[in-house]
């Protein structure tokens, strides 16, 4: 079994800002697979099915960004699962609007929601799907990068993500069916 985790805010006012990319993607995921995401446990909307063969549960937590990884931790207790079947979707600044990137470990990039699953999970070894949000164009403050990341796409940026959101699922398909090193070497 393995947990597909999206991250993001809880709440319609959050649901189209760059910061949710993640819970868009596992939509997406949940949507291409015929599963619901009905059900809560450990602060999460949690659904479970199969996908390319294998038993998945996936889930958004409901915990806000910076708490994410309390969700997290809980669920991986519950389900009886360790770091190695984790897989975590989330948006990334630093990689530019619409690019996709797998990656095992590593360090938060700044990134609150990262950070508290680094933190919670006393690890960085899990599997991220990383989905570029870009960055705000000149300095940033961190003001400048809190507003930017809870701001909502422009229409054309939309365009863009959604073709990315496919691609995400796509590449968490991957991940599951052909394996980690397959998955990179096909998406990043």
């Amino acid at each position: 079994m393995k947990l597909i985790v999206g991250l993001g805010n809880p709440g319609s006012g959050y649901s189209k800002n760059r910061h949710n990319v993640g819970f868009a993607c596992l939509r997406n995921l949940a949507h291409k697979h015929g599963i619901s995401l009905n059900k809560k446990q450990s602060e999460a909307r949690t659904g479970s099915g199969k996908i390319e063969g294998e038993t998945v549960t996936l889930a958004r937590p409901q915990t806000f960004m910076n708490l994410s990884g309390q969700s997290v931790s809980r669920l991986l207790k519950k389900l009886k699962l360790s770091l190695d079947d984790l897989i975590v979707i989330h948006d990334d600044l630093d990689l530019p609007l619409g690019r996709i990137r797998i990656r095992q470990g590593g360090g938060s990039g700044g990134h609150n929601g990262i950070k508290s699953l680094i933190s919670e999970l006393c690890s960085q070894d899990f599997i991220r799907i990383r989905i570029g949000i870009g960055r705000p164009s000149g300095y940033a403050s961190e003001d400048d990068v809190i507003d930017f990341v809870l701001s909502d796409f422009t229409s054309e940026e939309r365009m863009v993500i959604k073709k990315a959101v496919d691609e995400a699922s796509d590449a968490a398909i991957c991940l599951l069916a052909e394996g980690l090193e397959t998955a990179m070497n096909r998406y990043n």
